[in-house]
């Protein structure tokens, strides 16, 4: 029987934390435009597009790892 170790963790998680992360980038692109936080929108922007780069690259990486049927 297998176990995750801290360094190692389940497949479910990551997973699950990458769903999280998107759905909080795309709440975030929701109120970008919207017009909250005129003041940073330039910088909220760019964070809302790096994290959706990041998220790809981490869905790709672990498709090419076989962690993602």
């Amino acid at each position: 029987m297998e176990s995750s170790s801290p360094s190692q963790p389940d497949q479910s998680d990551l997973v699950s934390l990458i769903r999280d992360l998107d759905q909080d980038r795309a709440w975030l692109l929701e109120q970008i435009d919207r017009g909250r936080w005129p003041e940073l929108r330039l910088d909220l922007a760019a964070l809302e597009r790096e994290l959706g780069q990041l998220l790809v690259r981490a869905g790709e990486r672990m498709e090419g790892d076989g962690q993602l049927d």
